[in-house]
């Protein structure tokens, strides 16, 4: 059975139209990519776990705040690296400036021996759709697209 996620894609209503929260992975494979590289806040769950009760988790592991309220659900989507990801909407705000990521680690250099520690989340902001749709990374677009067909 392919690896299992789920998150949590923040929205806000801002000037008349919406924003979305999205957050950039850290670490150096990412350092220097933009376009196309951001997320919705995401993570494994495993087998009898709640993919919703998981979504919240992992929001609250990669940002350092939990969210809560009503969500909406957008579906179960197919990534490229055959990952099933469960996602949900949520109307809330806050500041990106307070992102406080948990961490992982790796050995870095490559082949050097040496381990480092990185968040898992170095940067996150507040987009506008049309922003959203570039920064996302390309399997996260339908998740995108069924989000913006949902009634205002």
């Amino acid at each position: 059975m392919p690896d299992r996620s789920a998150g949590l894609l923040l929205f806000r209503r801002a000037g008349g139209g919406l924003e979305l929260f999205l957050v950039h992975p850290g670490g150096p494979f990412w350092a220097n990519k933009d376009d196309g590289a951001w997320s919705i806040p995401k993570g494994l769950y495993e087998d009898g776990e709640d993919a919703l009760a998981a979504a919240r988790r992992e929001f609250a592991e990669e940002v350092g705040t939990p969210v809560d309220g009503d969500v909406i659900a957008l579906g179960e989507f197919r990534l490229p690296s055959g990952k099933r990801l469960s996602a949900w909407a949520i109307e809330g705000d806050l500041d990106p400036a307070t992102v406080a990521s948990n961490t992982f680690e790796m050995e870095w250099p490559p082949r050097s021996g040496k381990r480092a520690q990185f968040p898992e989340v170095d940067r996150a902001a507040w987009f506008e759709p049309d922003a959203a749709r570039r920064k996302l990374t390309k399997g996260q677009l339908p998740l995108l697209a069924a989000f913006l067909r949902l009634p205002r």
